[in-house]
């Protein structure tokens, strides 16, 4: 029997192909039309030509369109997971596809984006969040970007897509809403700046410029959102009540959400604030009372009391041919020892281990593609696709405690080297 293929991740990408440059334009052109229309504005952009870095939020798969409709008539390679082409793998080749796997620190892929920038002399397309948005707000992103961009010496352009979220979020992508889509694309360091300003000064420019908030777009912008299940499945984020305090209690429907343990009903408008139908209100902005929830998640982590386990069906990505393969059933552990995997599977004993250290946040996937609640777990040569079986809507205060996790266990270890006085 002959061995099996994996992915090859230290092929060298190619540059986006010719033949496919008509295929996207036009596809960005359909889809702007399907999607209700879009608006781009760009800004500190005069003489910008390839090759700048160019680095995207990410809430659906319209920020690809978007992206090519930003940089026309410019091509790009793109900084792509390895399941995102999944029997497509020829299309992710000839777009210049750079596969990653996701929240692993792999030197192959920073040389693949170098060679495309330095060498190739063509754009590269990042989406530094590593995973789509997931209340509609900025997440954490990469803190070695400034670096990677003082290394090729290129532009930096940061592309803020507002909208898209509303349109199709995470836990609810369909029907897709009617939203005007705008994004802003803006140069934020000059080809000659970039040859100035220290590494951490470019840094500081992304982050500033990487802030946006879907859900205030609309409510500022009077955008009505007439979609009635608007608030389906608003849970999978919203998942802890702040009225009796109670986790994984909530649940949605249509324009409602409610807590099963005290009774507590939100009502979400058109311009998707919620309003409390029995009781004062105390969050009407979705992504307060989602921080909230992160704040108490890292009191939790902070407090040494933050564990979790459960049992968990395990698949693995084999390749871009086959897909995943199902493994069996394993021990999900995830604590300040990261995340923890045992079990007895198809060829034996499986143990697998992700420090704390190694990983400063983690991709989830609701229902993803119909097989239930997954965490995405991976090495530089696996892919794992993980699914808790008995835990309930567990997925958000995972990424939470990931990220919080990973911020203490940075934080004493720059305490350790402090010197003692």
């Amino acid at each position: 029997m002959s061995e099996v293929k994996s992915f090859d991740t230290k092929k060298k990408p190619k540059k986006p192909h010719p033949i496919l440059m008509p295929i996207e334009w036009g596809g960005t052109s359909v889809f702007s039309r399907i999607s209700g229309g879009s608006d781009i504005e760009k800004a500190n952009c005069e003489g910008l030509k390839p090759p700048f870095l160019v680095l995207c939020n990410h809430a659906s798969f319209i920020d690809f369109p978007m992206a090519i409709k930003a940089m026309f008539p410019y091509r790009t390679s793109w900084v792509i997971s390895i399941e995102e082409f999944i029997g497509k793998e020829w299309l992710m080749r000839g777009i210049g596809g750079i596969y990653k796997r996701k929240f692993t620190a792999d030197m192959t892929v920073v040389r693949h984006i170098l060679n495309a920038l330095t060498r190739q002399k063509i754009c590269c397309t990042i989406y530094p969040e590593a995973r789509y948005s997931l209340a509609g707000i900025n997440e954490q992103i990469d803190g070695a970007l400034g670096k990677l961009a003082k290394k090729a010496k290129v532009p930096v352009v940061v592309f803020i897509t507002k909208g898209n979220f509303i349109r199709s979020p995470q836990w609810n992508k369909h029907p897709y809403r009617k939203v005007p889509i705008v994004g802003t694309f803006r140069q934020i360091v000059t080809r000659e700046e970039v040859e100035k300003l220290p590494a951490e000064e470019i840094q500081r420019r992304i982050e500033e410029a990487f802030v946006y908030d879907d859900f205030a777009y609309v409510r500022d912008n009077k955008i009505a959102i007439t979609c009635p299940q608007r608030a389906q499945n608003i849970h999978k984020i919203l998942y802890q009540c702040p009225v009796c305090g109670t986790e994984f209690s909530t649940d949605s429907k249509d324009t409602k959400i409610w807590c099963s343990h005290c009774g507590a009903i939100w009502e979400m408008d058109e311009y998707c604030r919620l309003h409390r139908q029995n009781g004062p209100d105390i969050f009407t902005h979705v992504p307060d009372w989602y921080r909230w929830e992160r704040e108490n998640v890292r009191r939790e982590v902070c407090e040494g009391r933050y564990h979790f386990e459960d049992v968990a069906r395990l698949e693995r990505l084999v390749n871009g041919k086959i897909g995943f393969s199902s493994l069996g059933e394993v021990t999900l552990t995830h604590d300040k020892n990261g995340f923890t995997m045992k079990g007895d599977i198809l060829d034996g004993k499986f143990e697998f281990n992700r420090s704390v250290a190694s990983m400063r946040s983690v991709h989830i996937e609701y229902d993803f593609k119909g097989r239930g609640d997954a965490i995405d777990l991976c090495t530089l040569q696996d892919t794992y696709f993980v699914f808790p079986l008995t835990a309930r809507n567990v997925l958000t205060k995972l990424h939470f405690a990931t990220e919080e996790l990973h911020k203490l266990e940075l934080s004493e270890k720059e305490k350790e080297k402090t010197p003692v006085r």
